[in-house]
């Protein structure tokens, strides 16, 4: 196969949560348009139904299914839902999470630490084993669990969410271990300091934003759509030797000084 036909999703399914705005739109996005048939998922069954229309009028491949992740009857459904609707799981993109708190560790409440772990960490490891059968009857498969960087070196005022999402590497390094006989392939992206709702409250502060943009060696913050690119190697042929990575998508952040 050459390089295109290594990347072309075309009769692959994809779920990937969290997936009506930011990242998880633009990994969304970016796969459909390499031809997979996208799930597009999050909590609002209308921002995931908008987002299929607008793809599907593009003439791409998607259909809506809401999910919140942090429920076990609702993680069930949308797998459920999609091998009822498209007939399996090729792929799966981790990418819903919540950052609930910003400040010392030590002012966190247990609720706030078992509410980000919840949907952070318990979250990913239960969809990934819901979609585990599919993958195993399709013969391989590809999960894909978005990170962070700051799961690679601590911020302040983001504890728990690293901690959780150092969690979600050695998850990825585990289902890489164990479900590889199986053909199914897990790695980690972690991106930077990426222009989202998510992360408005640091780029929205100008003295924080200029700080971080003069450590970068790109000299800038990232866009959702920079994420699409690694996302789709990871989850196409071109990736078929790639299994328990973690990979940055920083701007050089990790070896700025």
């Amino acid at each position: 196969m050459n390089i295109k036909e290594q990347l072309d999703l075309n009769g692959k399914v994809a779920i990937v949560t969290g997936s009506s705005k930011g990242i998880g739109l633009a990994i969304a996005k970016g796969l459909a348009e390499n031809g997979a048939n996208v799930v597009i998922s999050s909590r609002d069954q209308e921002a995931c139904d908008k987002v299929a229309a607008e793809l599907t009028n593009s003439g791409l491949k998607a259909i809506g299914i809401a999910c919140h992740i942090g429920k076990e009857d609702q993680r069930k459904a949308l797998v459920d839902k999609t091998i009822s609707a498209l007939g399996g799981i090729d792929i799966l993109v981790n990418n819903a999470a919540i950052n609930p708190v910003f400040g010392p560790i030590e002012d966190a409440d247990e609720a706030v630490f078992n509410k980000i772990m919840d949907v952070n960490v318990k979250a990913p490891w239960t969809l990934s084993n819901l979609v585990l059968p599919s993958m195993q009857e399709r013969k391989g498969g590809s999960i894909i669990n978005i990170a962070s960087v700051e799961a690679l070196t601590p911020g302040m005022g983001l504890g728990l969410y690293s901690t959780s999402k150092a969690a979600l590497l050695m998850l990825t390094k585990n289902q890489a271990k164990e479900w590889g006989k199986y053909g199914i392939r897990a790695n980690a992206l972690c991106p930077g300091l990426i222009k989202t709702k998510f992360s408005q409250a640091l780029w929205s502060n100008e003295k924080i934003l200029q700080k971080v943009e003069r450590a970068l060696p790109t000299g800038r913050m990232g866009m959702p759509e920079e994420m699409e690119g690694m996302v789709c190697l990871l989850a196409s042929d071109a990736g078929a030797y790639m299994t328990g990575g973690v990979y940055t998508a920083d701007g050089g952040y990790m070896i700025a000084g």
